[in-house]
């Protein structure tokens, strides 16, 4: 996969991570994980809204969000002390956050494999981070149905 087919934030995302040696990347990944955006005061009540991700050893949660000018927004919640989990969370609502539902639709599903960790975290852990963009794709796939 080329950056050339990565909207710019995930590519931006990706060449941060890529740039690095293999431990300073995991302090990477801890930097996003304290950088994982709040819940909207408007969600924050409103737990029904939240899909579990079951793919994560850790209890995640998202909810897609499209805005009146068709941009997405991906919410999430994970532990604090589920660092790992939570930094890829926040890689993905960071860097998919503003885009168009066909931008998202289009980012290919090895994302995560792709941001140089392979080595730094356990394949499970990149199976969650997987499974978050995969929901998130069908959530919006979902939407896309319900409004014809």
């Amino acid at each position: 996969m080329s950056t050339i087919d990565l909207p710019s934030q995930l590519a931006e995302i990706r060449e941060d991570f890529l740039a690095l040696e293999q431990p300073d990347r995991l302090m990477l990944l801890l930097e996003f994980s304290n950088e994982l955006p709040e819940l909207p005061e408007k969600y924050r009540d409103h737990p029904d809204l939240f899909e579990r991700v079951v793919e994560c050893q850790s209890p995640v949660f998202i909810f897609v969000e499209v805005d009146d000018d068709r941009a997405v927004h991906l919410y999430a919640t994970a532990p604090a002390e589920s660092p790992t989990t939570r930094g890829f969370a926040s890689i993905l609502a960071q860097g998919l956050d503003g885009l168009s539902v066909d931008d998202v639709l289009a980012v290919p599903d090895d994302y995560p494999q792709s941001i140089g960790l392979t080595q730094a975290v356990s394949p499970l852990r990149l199976r969650g981070m997987t499974a978050m963009l995969g929901r998130t794709k069908r959530q919006l796939r979902e939407r896309q149905a319900a409004l014809g």
